[in-house]
């Protein structure tokens, strides 16, 4: 297990360890972390995603809503 270490603001470590009262700030800390890289890894995976489906876009046929409303008369038919 590593140590780290980093400075933080007074008053952000006052209202933390006011929020934790009571608790294993170093527990707290890592899971903090790990949802902190688990937002990382979601952001990233979002951003593959909006690159790809708008990488696509270009190769979609258009559908105008004349047609829509055509295709779902003859549906209903």
């Amino acid at each position: 297990m590593a140590i780290l270490r980093f400075t933080v603001p007074d008053e952000l470590k006052q209202a933390f360890y006011a929020a934790f009262a009571g608790q294993n700030k170093g527990a707290v800390l890592v899971g903090l972390m790990r949802r902190a890289v688990e937002e990382s890894e979601l952001g990233r995976l979002r951003a593959q995603l909006f690159t790809d489906l708008t990488a696509s876009k270009a190769n979609r046929t258009l559908v105008t809503s004349n047609q829509i409303a055509a295709a779902r008369r003859a549906g209903r038919q």
